[in-house]
């Protein structure tokens, strides 16, 4: 089973960087499909960054370079570098896996791993201003 756990939210004042950490158990960063979400109060859960089993890497539009995924295969931990942070992107940060076969492409990305993928409980991200 595999089992994924988000640590390194906090608060932070505008301008502000954070870095968050996902560690994986139960298989290895690089054999699956891992990625970020977000979601902040009263809105949908989105998909912020994606790493993909073949070390591709795919970003929301909206971060115009803001955030940085990044894995260390040595440690199992997948990453999240957020510089420039606004207060638009305070939220609950989720780390999620999951299998090559559900397909790690951008199009309906949440929805599949919804079903299918294995999800931390969230650490949150708060940005003041």
């Amino acid at each position: 089973q595999i089992h994924v756990v988000e640590s390194g939210g906090g608060s932070v004042q505008a301008g502000g960087s954070l870095r968050l950490a996902c560690t994986v158990s139960g298989t290895t960063v690089s054999r699956i499909c891992m990625g970020w979400f977000r979601q902040a109060p009263g809105k949908e859960r989105e998909a912020v960054a994606t790493l993909d089993n073949i070390s591709r890497t795919a970003y929301a539009d909206f971060l115009k370079g803001q955030f940085t995924i990044s894995a260390d295969n040595a440690k199992n931990t997948l990453y999240l570098q957020m510089n420039n942070l606004k207060s638009d992107d305070t939220a609950m940060y989720y780390c999620a896996a999951a299998r090559p076969i559900y397909g790690c492409g951008w199009s309906g990305l949440e929805v599949r791993w919804r079903a299918n993928g294995y999800w931390g409980q969230g650490t949150q991200v708060t940005v003041s201003s």
